[in-house]
């Protein structure tokens, strides 16, 4: 049975915007998540970037599903919550923004994992945030990658 991009996992989210990869384009890789994939992608939206959307607008996902050819590929680490469909990574328009977003995030959403990240060799910025189906969300928050204008330092996190 075929998988319907345009399926919605939210309000304002489709499953294509988390499973488009010009990696997997460009390598002809079959990135097309299974139903229990797609739940937990749901999960995901309804409990972190729907919020997320609400107070900041439209947000873009540039990196969401992953199958586990496609992670080796953009160089994911083994056990990435990419794999299970619990990960997405968010554009930062800017660093101000970004940093408002991570702490409305922090402050406001049931999450996993929180990363601000920064890549030295791109000048990338974004976030990366996960929510576990199952609800043992460790709420892990952190800046990483030293950008010049935030701090490296570990962020606690509110329970």
């Amino acid at each position: 049975m075929q998988t319907d991009l345009n399926q919605k996992l939210s309000e304002h989210f489709t499953l294509r915007e988390f499973v488009r990869s010009a990696t997997a384009e460009r390598l002809r890789i079959d990135n097309t998540p299974d139903w229990r994939h797609i739940a937990r992608l749901c999960n995901l939206c309804q409990r972190v970037l729907e919020p997320l959307r609400h107070r900041f607008g439209r947000i873009v996902i540039t990196s969401g599903y992953r199958c586990e050819r496609l992670n080796r590929a953009v160089g994911g680490v083994p056990h990435s919550q990419h794999l299970l469909g619990e990960a997405a990574d968010i554009r930062i328009v800017d660093m101000v923004v970004g940093m408002q977003m991570f702490n409305f995030i922090r402050a406001c959403c049931d999450y996993d994992q929180l990363l601000f990240e920064h890549s030295p060799r791109t000048g990338g910025v974004w976030i990366h945030v996960s929510c576990r189906a199952d609800g043992k969300n460790r709420h892990q928050a952190m800046v990483t990658g030293n950008p010049s204008s935030v701090s490296s330092q570990s962020v606690p996190a509110t329970s």
